[in-house]
């Protein structure tokens, strides 16, 4: 199975080519070498994990009309598809999403290398290395987590990847895998890797087991071990560490960077998006108030309309929003309601728009004085003006 959704396709308002005056910030700080380490520090005080069926392009859209500033991440992207596949699906996102890193998965140098130049191709601000993937896929393929076992293989890779282009090269992993799990082998490990060039390592806090467990198992049965994480920063205090694994509010996030330089979240970022809205307040400082879940919802809109024109289906657009309304009166009408006909050959806006009358939301309902149908689409050159539509300030 191709790790991105294979009915996708590029539209007017996605990334299909570098664009220079957009990315004139990011080419400037490229042909400067890699980014500062306090700016990759800044950058990933909080961010989304890459999560497959979960972190498209659509998603990744609607997480900017809520937050500005946290970073985001594509799903995994394996070098084979990229190779072999169409980059210009495979890596299309809409310019509203920066800062935005694509991950890869594979094993091969020259391979991870050609992909980062892609990568860069097209504008992306970061390259994300995939080591603790759990599935058997990404075993057979030889990558993910299993190469934690192989840690001059993971070095070779990062320089290869570094020495093709100047975005910040990452690594995502894991404590360890099956019997391979003590702090010994994390800190030979992080130090091969680091020795390589690579300053910035995001540690999902449990080992994996290839042997008995599924992914989805292995996300939650292995038990977590912050106190490793925080021990690696202290060993390591020249590298950015970000913790990543079972934090669920950003009370927790501000907790965890007592201790670390980063957080990563995961599902709780789809199953109550909404709970990001004070995170540009609470863990950038920035001033501005947050948006209203209608407001969120209305501003989305336009994007869906424009989508649904290009011949997207509504089921894509609508998985993003599901979890808007979570713990709020009517959160499961909502759901429900967008669930059983969003799939529909006909589902258009008026699916939505039934699901907001008809859900017993008790909230701002201003939003809904008028017909989403007649929101008007934004055009390609009022792309970076979604933030400040959004009450957002631009970087």
């Amino acid at each position: 199975m191709v790790p991105v959704d294979a009915h996708r396709s590029p539209t007017q308002s996605v990334r299909l080519a570098p664009n220079e005056k957009v990315c004139s910030q990011h080419n400037e700080c490229h042909a400067k070498g890699r980014l500062h380490l306090e700016a990759a520090r800044l950058t990933h005080r909080l961010s989304i994990a890459p999560m497959m069926e979960r972190t498209d392009r659509h998603f990744r859209y609607f997480l900017r009309l809520i937050t500005r500033r946290v970073q985001l991440y594509t799903e995994m992207i394996t070098t084979s598809a990229l190779l072999h596949g169409e980059p210009a699906r495979l890596l299309a996102y809409n310019e509203a999403e920066h800062p935005i890193g694509v991950q890869l998965g594979g094993s091969d140098p020259a391979e991870l290398a050609h992909c980062a130049r892609l990568a860069h191709q097209y504008g992306y601000d970061e390259v994300n290395f995939n080591v603790g993937c759990p599935s058997h896929r990404v075993q057979t393929g030889r990558f993910g987590v299993c190469l934690m076992g192989e840690p001059e293989l993971v070095a070779d890779c990062v320089i290869a990847m570094q020495e093709a282009v100047a975005l910040p090269v990452t690594v995502k992993t894991r404590l360890g895998f099956d019997d391979r799990d003590s702090y010994a082998d994390l800190t030979r490990f992080i130090d091969a890797v680091a020795q390589a060039g690579c300053t910035t390592f995001i540690l999902h806090a449990r080992k994996a087991w290839l042997q008995g467990l599924s992914p989805k198992k292995n996300r939650n049965i292995p038990p977590l071990r912050y106190d490793v994480v925080h021990n690696i920063k202290e060993d390591f205090p020249h590298l950015t560490i970000i913790i990543n694994g079972g934090i669920t509010s950003l009370e927790q996030v501000k907790e965890q960077l007592k201790r670390v330089d980063g957080v990563m979240i995961g599902r709780i970022a789809c199953h109550d998006p909404y709970m990001l809205a004070n995170a540009d307040r609470q863990i950038y400082s920035d001033k501005l108030r947050a948006l209203s879940r209608f407001d969120v919802l209305k501003h989305y809109i336009p994007y869906v309309k424009r989508q649904l024109i290009d011949g997207v289906g509504l089921s894509l657009l609508t998985r993003p929003i599901l979890g808007l309304f979570q713990g709020q009166p009517g959160a499961g009408d909502w759901r429900r309601y967008l669930s059983e006909n969003a799939h529909r050959a006909s589902a258009g806006l008026e699916v939505i728009e039934q699901a907001a009358t008809q859900t017993k939301v008790r909230a701002d309902r201003t939003v809904m004085r008028y017909k989403f149908s007649d929101l008007r689409p934004l055009n390609n050159d009022s792309i970076q003006s979604v933030p400040r539509l959004c009450g957002i300030r631009g970087n």
